[in-house]
């Protein structure tokens, strides 16, 4: 039997987030421009596993994906770990910026999925001026709370399997199913409350309707691409968004909530070209 061993490097940084000391854990691969990868609500960086392998991607950039606080393997912070959990857009962009100024990244590009497709209107908002170019994947203004997240952290219902049970019913039926079962495995291993925690985010703290207005393009170039099967984030979705924003989306058929790491290999081919038109545009 070969042995295949994965070029992404994995390692722990102490990085300082609004004053407080965090253990945060990152992977990378590749060289050339900063690639910040920004996982889903309860999940982690794996997610992006198919784009810190990919060396067509890798010989133009270096890709790298943290995991939040209390997600995959980083921790809370210190005598934290017992409190009630609700990220805030603050605090998303207060991880984000810090981890790109720990790591002395210049003019990074950041691509977000889910939460992480919201938080990049956040960025283009607050901080345009420190990002090359940013990518929205399954990226919307607003998206309504169609359930009850209180079934996310029971005492009595097992959250792990909850979440993965919400993760599952936002995919493609035409992903495969190997990719689909890992990708639902992620969202079963989180903390306690973690992914309820992010919905705090996404469905409430988040909302952004009243701030597109508020992006200037000119200043940082918005990239939006969104799987055609999903409702949370549905295409018309992300539609109005670039309409309000004036670009063209990417709309991608036969992927769901989660392209990067339900379909991977489609999902490349779609992000490839404007990686590559980020980096012809110097």
């Amino acid at each position: 039997m070969s042995l295949h061993i994965e070029p992404i490097l994995g390692r722990y940084a102490h990085i300082d987030i609004e004053g407080v000391n965090h253990r945060i854990y990152w992977e990378e691969a590749g060289e050339g421009i900063p690639l910040v990868c920004l996982h889903t609500a309860g999940s982690d960086g794996r997610q992006f596993r198919a784009v810190l392998n990919d060396p067509e991607v890798t010989a133009q950039y270096r890709v790298m994906v943290f995991d939040m606080p209390r997600h995959g393997k980083s921790s809370p912070a210190p005598g934290t770990v017992d409190e009630d959990y609700n990220l805030t857009s603050d605090a998303y962009v207060a991880q984000i910026m810090a981890f790109v100024s720990a790591m002395g990244l210049e003019k990074p590009v950041a691509m977000g999925c889910s939460i992480g497709g919201r938080i990049v209107l956040h960025l283009a908002k607050r901080h345009p001026e420190a990002f090359r170019a940013l990518i929205g994947l399954q990226s919307a203004a607003y998206v309504p709370r169609y359930y009850d997240t209180a079934w996310l952290d029971r005492p009595d219902v097992h959250g792990g399997r909850v979440c993965g049970a919400f993760a599952d019913g936002l995919m493609a039926p035409t992903s495969p199913k190997d990719q689909k079962d890992e990708t639902r495995w992620h969202y079963q291993q989180g903390g306690p409350g973690v992914f309820k925690g992010d919905l705090w985010f996404y469905q409430i703290d988040g909302d952004f309707r009243s701030e597109v207005d508020k992006i200037d393009t000119s200043k940082v170039a918005l990239h939006l691409l969104t799987g055609e099967y999903d409702y949370s984030c549905r295409p018309a979705d992300t539609q109005a968004l670039a309409d309000q924003l004036g670009i063209a989306p990417v709309i991608m058929p036969n992927m769901g909530h989660f392209p990067m790491s339900e379909n991977p290999e489609v999902f490349l081919t779609y992000l490839k070209p404007v990686l590559e038109k980020i980096r012809a545009a110097g």
